[in-house]
């Protein structure tokens, strides 16, 4: 196998190719967050400013309890819609990031049988046992690897519904305190 001057250049450019990709991934879900951020302060400001008008508006102090009790429930539906909104912001960045990595690995895992295959066919006379306990090997850590990434997106499926069953618990509960004031 012959590695030349064209090859390394190719290698070059396709490193370049994807950490320009992975940059670009990482600054728009940055960018997202920044966005979502400024819409909520900006929803906080707002709510925090009708809120006041509101309670200066009141004419009695049980009107003054009410007001204050029904800011709860929509105080925490809130909160948990921005948390569904950065974990979704979040989620997807990472899926790009994985499916990246998994495409680099799957082309390096290729190469890398390629050069073994190469090796196994230039091996000299005697050595073919050592290359069928090599090529075992090879194949039995690529079996390792699907095998904890099938695990990796098992977890990850298992955090998004606890994620979604904490978030739905929170807005139930949230939702319970305030019709029993």
């Amino acid at each position: 196998m012959n590695f030349n001057a064209e090859q390394f250049t190719a290698s070059n450019k396709a490193n370049a190719q994807a950490l320009e990709a992975l940059t670009t991934n990482a600054y728009a879900g940055f960018e997202k967050l920044v966005e979502l951020n400024m819409a909520t302060s900006k929803a906080v400001l707002g709510d925090a400013f009708s809120q006041y008008q509101a309670v200066l508006a009141a004419k009695d102090p049980q009107q003054f309890m009410a007001l204050q009790t029904g800011l709860f429930q929509p105080a925490a539906e809130k909160t948990v819609a921005y948390g569904r909104h950065v974990y979704a912001i979040a989620t997807e960045s990472t899926a790009e990031l994985t499916k990246s990595f998994e495409a680099k690995l799957a082309e390096a895992q290729d190469t890398f049988s390629g050069v073994v295959e190469n090796l196994a066919k230039n091996a000299p006379a005697g050595t073919e046992s050592a290359v069928a306990a090599f090529k075992q090997a090879l194949n039995a850590s690529q079996t390792a690897i699907e095998s904890a990434k099938g695990s990796a997106k098992k977890a990850a499926e298992m955090a998004e519904a606890n994620f979604t069953n904490l978030t739905n618990q929170a807005v139930k509960a949230a939702t319970t305190a305030t019709k029993k004031r």
